[in-house]
């Protein structure tokens, strides 16, 4: 099966409906750039700019893409992805699914151009902060607004430092800068980092929304394409920078790139918004001066919800339900059932209610508690396991043996400190996911040899001493209460 130029009908029909599913400023990120190449024996080729764009489609989108494909075209069986980069050009005013090029293979060494002015460049590569385009870089979701975020004690204070940002005007020093919201996942963070980005962005700043991971691809490709230059320039050119899930941003180039882009809008009074799932002196493979930076901000941690906060998170997220299905029936006690089951994280209470009414929807069955005990089995009562920090082994062994902590980080070798600091050492392996060497950092900048020293000497001690196994036991039940 091929396609010509009637395929365009279909395609625009097939772009209409994503465009419809998944809300503007999704459809602009991820489909506006997308070309039909052809369809040839079943298999739907469509093109794209980068590398980066068609995994992320191959990942999220191809089975949407495919049914909605095979309701246009009968006998579509397939979808594949091309970079556009890739394909050898097609003659002007060649039609879709025309017959390939059979011309010579295209050189594929790299072709010497003229550059292009600055200002070029910058328009080319970050046209998408201009107040007249969609958010470009990663997509908001609809569903994330201050509107829909339910505020409780455990992230009233998160709540109210991202409305000052968001309610700021364009220059106005808002008092804090960066603003650091730190948590597990599922409590919240992303919410309110796209809720700021989508509230400023209806006020006329220039706003710029990006995963670290997406900031890395975005850097990375303008180093490839020669418009370093150009993204750094517009980057800076901005109103108010989010970067969500911090403690993915990798690499050396990329780091010291995005020191260089706090810096700069900072001290030009610009706003910067991060998200991680542990404050910044804890992102050990974080360049340092990055920490320190993210570190003389407002840090705020975003805590598990409490009982009450579950309840109105679950009574909300099924009065949205309802007005997709207006005659679901929820009690008050199934809401009780699952807010006092259900405790890890908003995201858990989510997935809760989308289960119950799933299992009303496709079977029929009544929400009740009994049903509820059945489709939420492995969901109750899962609770995050408490994140030990290093600050806390520290004060409770200084406390136990009567050392300052400035001793604990000092270079004394005395016994009544060698042995409190090796056993803190040895609680800070065996409690946290922290690295030796950052062990090491956080104990007076040792060597991280000196750390795997004292592991190994605790755990010796250990196993031939069983009064020294109560004690160290004592202290792991002083740090989990």
């Amino acid at each position: 099966m091929s396609v010509g130029l009637s395929g365009h009908a279909e395609w625009d029909r097939i772009k209409k409906r994503l465009r419809a599913e998944l809300g503007e400023d999704v459809f602009n990120s991820w489909f506006a750039r997308v070309d039909l190449e052809s369809i040839t024996d079943g298999a739907v080729h469509l093109s794209v700019p980068t590398r980066f764009l068609k995994n992320w489609l191959q990942n999220r989108y191809r089975d949407r893409l495919l049914a909605l494909f095979q309701e246009e075209f009968e006998g579509a069986r397939q979808i594949e992805f091309t970079v556009r980069s890739a394909i050898r050009p097609r003659t002007p005013g060649a039609a879709v699914g025309a017959e390939p090029y059979d011309g010579p293979t295209l050189d594929p060494r790299p072709v010497a151009q003229a550059p292009q002015p600055l200002k070029v460049q910058r328009e080319a590569v970050f046209a998408e902060v201009r107040t007249d385009d969609a958010l470009y870089g990663s997509p908001l979701d609809p569903r994330y607004s201050f509107d829909t975020f339910v505020e409780g004690r455990s992230n009233s204070l998160a709540l109210a430092a991202a409305r000052r940002v968001a309610e700021a005007r364009p220059g106005e020093a808002v008092g804090f800068n960066p603003l650091y919201l730190h948590a597990a996942v599922g409590l919240g963070k992303t919410h309110l980092l796209q809720a700021v980005a989508r509230a400023a962005k209806e006020q006329g700043r220039r706003v710029l929304y990006l995963t670290a991971e997406h900031f890395m691809y975005r850097f990375v490709a303008a180093l490839k394409s020669q418009s370093a230059i150009a993204f750094k320039d517009g980057l800076r050119g901005i109103d108010l920078l989010l970067i969500d899930d911090m403690q993915f941003l990798q690499g050396k180039q990329v780091q010291q790139e995005f020191c260089h882009t706090l810096n700069s809008l900072i001290d030009g009074a610009r706003q910067v918004v991060v998200a991680g799932d542990r404050p910044p002196v804890e992102l050990e493979t974080l360049d340092e001066r990055v920490r320190s930076r993210l570190g003389g901000g407002l840090l705020i941690e975003l805590h598990a919800p409490d009982l009450d906060l579950r309840r109105r998170i679950v009574s909300g997220r099924i009065a949205a339900a309802r007005r997709s299905y207006a005659a679901l029936a929820v009690s008050d006690a199934v809401i009780d059932y699952v807010a006092e089951n259900v405790t890890s994280s908003g995201r858990d209470l989510d997935g809760a209610v989308n289960r119950l009414v799933a299992h009303n929807q496709l079977t029929g069955e009544p929400i009740s508690v009994e049903m509820a005990e059945t489709a939420l089995r492995d969901l109750l009562r899962v609770r995050e396991a408490k994140r030990v920090k290093i600050e806390d082994i520290q004060r409770i062994v200084c406390k136990q043996y009567n050392v300052s902590k400035a001793d604990l980080l000092s270079s004394r070798r005395t016994r009544t400190v060698v042995r409190p600091r090796q056993i803190a050492m040895y609680l800070s392996k065996t409690l946290t996911p922290r690295s030796l060497p950052e062990i090491g950092r956080r104990f007076g900048n040792r060597d991280h040899t000196t750390v795997l020293h004292a592991v190994r000497k605790i755990e010796d001690m250990i196993k031939t001493d069983r009064a020294f196994q109560d004690e160290v036991d004592g202290l792991k039940r002083q740090i989990d209460l």
